[in-house]
């Protein structure tokens, strides 16, 4: 999928910090905990790259609590936000997490995520993005051809940012928190999964994403102007959370996967 709607950030305050939240999948506890420890830090921007509402735990109370602090979050979507106002009858019908999702929600949730741009340039230097700069489904710093995560090499990235010539690039997706610095000197950062620290998927092929770690993930991204130019510093955060409640829900909804991975950060042998 090519994106067609980029957005770019109207906010003229200085971005000297930005928290980089993604891959919330409906954990509602997960980001409570982060937005708590966010709000603990001198922060100018919080940014949601997507992946919001799609999982089986709580996504009305997940939209709720995004919604309360709407003002203060730019958001872009995810695939999985593609899923959910996409799904027609039968996908519903095949699919037990996407009835219960659906069922839950209110139809301005749906609405939102429909209306939700592909990607964001947050300012000059720094650009956000689900996926790759053009498709939401492409893993931007991952080659899964082993079914094991492996870091692309640096053409392989350079080929997937499509001539993005961003300083700052931060993505999500597969929930594997990461840093990158290309021979361009251009800095790509995945934040990791607030919500969701494990999965298994066959597309393309069959492959795992594991953390090994329950806890809740989320970047933290500080600018200093040096007398070299702009000097960027990256902070991976690992915050803990009550795992366990999420887990519960999770089970209570058929999802016995999901409730082994948030208690564990690891696949379902």
């Amino acid at each position: 999928m090519v994106h067609s709607n980029s957005n770019s950030n109207s906010n003229n305050k200085q971005l000297n910090t930005i928290a980089a939240i993604s891959d919330i999948h409906s954990n509602v506890f997960a980001l409570e905990a982060v937005l708590t420890d966010i709000k603990q830090r001198d922060i100018d921007q919080i940014v949601n790259l997507g992946d919001i509402l799609y999982g089986p735990i709580a996504p009305k109370d997940t939209y709720a609590l995004l919604m309360a602090q709407q003002n203060d979050i730019i958001t872009i979507r995810g695939n999985q936000d593609r899923q959910i106002y996409e799904a027609t009858t039968a996908e519903i019908g095949n699919n037990a997490t996407m009835a219960f999702i659906i069922e839950d929600l209110p139809k301005a949730a749906v609405k939102w995520l429909q209306n939700l741009p592909f990607d964001c340039h947050l300012s000059e230097n720094v650009y956000l993005c689900h996926g790759s700069p053009t498709d939401d489904m492409v893993y931007l710093l991952e080659n899964i051809e082993t079914g094991q995560p492996t870091l692309r090499d640096n053409l392989d990235i350079l080929a997937q940012l499509n001539g993005i010539g961003s300083s700052v690039i931060i993505c999500g997706h597969t929930h594997i928190p990461r840093t990158v610095t290309l021979s361009t000197g251009q800095i790509l950062i995945n934040t990791g999964s607030v919500g969701y620290p494990a999965y298994k998927d066959d597309l393309p092929i069959l492959h795992k994403m594991q953390t090994y770690s329950p806890h809740a993930s989320y970047a933290l991204i500080k600018c200093a102007d040096t007398e070299q130019g702009k000097c960027w510093q990256v902070e991976h955060i690992k915050v803990p959370y009550d795992y366990e409640a999420a887990a519960k829900l999770a089970s209570m909804n058929g999802r016995e996967d999901w409730a082994f991975a948030l208690r564990t950060g690891r696949v379902l042998p």
